[in-house]
């Protein structure tokens, strides 16, 4: 009896250590094989815009996919010029979000090639009858290879300034080859933008001094712009080389 026991009592612990080491390697398994940036935790509300595979969940400005230009590549959305189209790359454009959003709050990390220059918007109105360009409603992050691009001389167009209106400060960018994170948080109508872990840039949007810092900017002379308080986001094609990683969102 003791021996039926004590081998009953064998097998019970091998099935044990079995089953155990079975939901060990499917736990692994599970966790090598989840695509990169695909994680959404309910109860913060974070969602990724990339899975670090595909585009899925982009499109070109005004069209339904995305164009060749635009790669998922190694874990990044990765521009790569081939071909000059106007100020952009031929089969690139802009791409911007399925989603629309309002009130948000966006991580992301961009690395810009020497020389290079791209941008983030956010706020854009996809209706190429309206609008010819994303940035001719989308307020802009500027993304820049400071010292080698030419507007790396204008106070205001500067890595991390929102574009045209307010120079980042501290200035806070990294050089071309380096990544560069980002934070761009905008709830009733304060906007904030971080850059490297630094608030870089904050205003209160859609009041008299919004207003003004309209009036003194490019954008002066666009229908709407700067009153949207809703739209896509976009990455901009610049015609340089550009790479975008770990993109994502949280509806404030």
């Amino acid at each position: 009896m003791k021996l039926l026991f004590l081998t009953a009592g064998i097998s019970l612990s091998l099935l044990s250590c079995q089953s155990s080491e079975q939901k060990t390697t499917e736990a692994t398994d599970s966790a090598t094989t989840t695509p990169a940036n695909t994680a959404v935790t309910a109860d913060t509300g974070w969602v990724s815009l990339f899975d670090g595979q595909t585009l899925k969940g982009w499109h070109t400005f005004g069209q339904t996919s995305v164009g060749a230009a635009w790669s998922a590549d190694s874990g990044t959305i990765h521009l790569k010029p081939k071909g000059s189209k106007g100020y952009q790359t031929q089969g690139g454009g802009d791409i911007v979000s399925d989603g629309v959003y309002g009130d948000f709050d966006l991580k992301l990390e961009w690395m810009i090639s020497k020389n290079g220059n791209s941008g983030i918007l956010f706020y854009v109105q996809d209706d190429t009858t309206k609008y010819k360009e994303t940035w001719n409603t989308g307020l802009e992050m500027q993304v820049l290879d400071n010292n080698g691009h030419p507007d790396g001389k204008i106070p205001k167009h500067r890595a991390g300034n929102l574009y045209d209106l307010i120079a980042a400060n501290p200035e806070t960018a990294k050089g071309p080859g380096e990544w560069n994170q980002v934070e761009i948080v905008s709830k009733k109508g304060q906007l904030d933008l971080f850059l490297n872990g630094t608030k870089v840039v904050s205003t209160t949007l859609w009041d008299d001094n919004w207003n003004k810092l309209i009036a003194g900017s490019k954008f002066k002379n666009m229908p709407g712009w700067g009153t949207f308080k809703e739209g896509h986001l976009a990455l901009q094609d610049h015609g340089n080389e550009v790479w975008y990683r770990n993109i994502s969102i949280r509806k404030l």
